[in-house]
């Protein structure tokens, strides 16, 4: 199953975050198929940019958002 997850990165306690698709199998920081955008927590309000054009294509080919990714795209107006 491919999942729209979110990959960790940043430093210790500097999260900062990059939207993947990827198999559900694979490790959080591990290997994915394509990064679709990214997402920083740590700024007020917290900033995020998406590539609509590859989530809608992974959405369609039956990628399962993660809730946080889900809420995101809410946010952003790709998903309903």
């Amino acid at each position: 199953m491919v999942k729209i997850r979110l990959k960790r990165m940043g430093a210790k306690k500097k999260p900062f975050y990059r939207i993947v698709v990827a198999d559900s199998r694979s490790p959080r920081d591990g290997k994915f198929i394509e990064q679709v955008g990214t997402y920083d927590p740590r700024t007020n309000p917290s900033q995020f940019n998406i590539d609509a054009e590859k989530v809608k294509k992974w959405l369609a080919n039956g990628a399962q958002p993660t809730d946080t990714v889900k809420k995101l795209l809410k946010i952003s107006g790709i998903a309903e």
